[in-house]
């Protein structure tokens, strides 16, 4: 299937990344999805962390969503804690016990009229965007990386990384979500081995049922996987 703007059903938009100076941070990058998914992170950590949120065992990771217009509520403290457990297995947090690693994500774009505070494909490049800043801070150790695809089932088909005008024909789509990787070689694994599991999803669908979501975790892993490849050009 050939879509309006010229991607098969398979393809995501043009992926931008770029690695940000911000000062007084550790790490930044912005990555985005196209012109309508994009958004910019920091890193910084480890830091001395308040008394109160200190742990013994390991680093304390703390995340926070600006939104592009508002100040943040519940939605976006909710999203933020949904973020940080998708990023968590990839980080060694027992390397600098009682300290603190601190992600804040800005979003450059609005959340798209889909009816959700969120759309998929925003939450997808935070996601990104937060994993490059995190390999750009190089302070904390990382036992892989973690990418993340937006589908969505529309005119009966499921596409990869749904664009605004995709997702808001009225009545076409019946299920969407997002799906986030984890990948990295473990040991005894060659390069060609390499681990590759979904940390998090947030399907929901009104039709296909089970197949729907077996069919579109595959078809965002094999886009993850694409977006993992660029993630791994730019850190080199």
């Amino acid at each position: 299937m050939i879509r309006r703007d010229g991607r098969f059903a398979s393809e995501t938009r043009p992926i931008k990344i770029r690695l940000d100076g911000l000062a007084r941070v550790d790490g930044s990058a912005r990555f985005s999805f196209g012109t309508s998914a994009a958004a910019l992170t920091s890193v910084s950590g480890p830091i001395e962390v308040r008394l109160v949120a200190e742990n013994p065992s390991q680093a304390t990771f703390e995340v926070s969503i600006r939104p592009l217009s508002s100040v943040p509520d519940i939605e976006s403290k909710s999203l933020a804690s949904t973020i940080r457990l998708a990023l968590q297995p990839s980080l060694i947090l027992t390397t600098n016990p009682r300290t603190l690693i601190q992600l804040v994500i800005q979003a450059l774009t609005p959340s798209s009229k889909t009816g959700l505070k969120w759309d998929n494909g925003l939450i997808a490049a935070m996601i990104n965007a937060s994993t490059m800043a995190l390999l750009n801070a190089g302070s904390i150790p990382m036992r892989g990386i973690v990418c993340a695809v937006a589908v969505a089932r529309v005119d009966n088909t499921l596409l990869v990384d749904p664009s605004p005008e995709e997702m808001a024909k009225d009545g076409d789509v019946s299920s969407s979500g997002c799906f986030a990787f984890m990948f990295g070689h473990g040991v005894g694994r060659t390069p060609n081995e390499a681990d590759f599991t979904c940390v998090w999803s947030n399907w929901r669908g009104d039709g296909g049922g089970e197949q729907d979501v077996i069919t579109g975790r595959a078809l965002a892993k094999e886009g993850a996987r694409q977006d993992g490849d660029d993630h791994e050009m730019v850190a080199s």
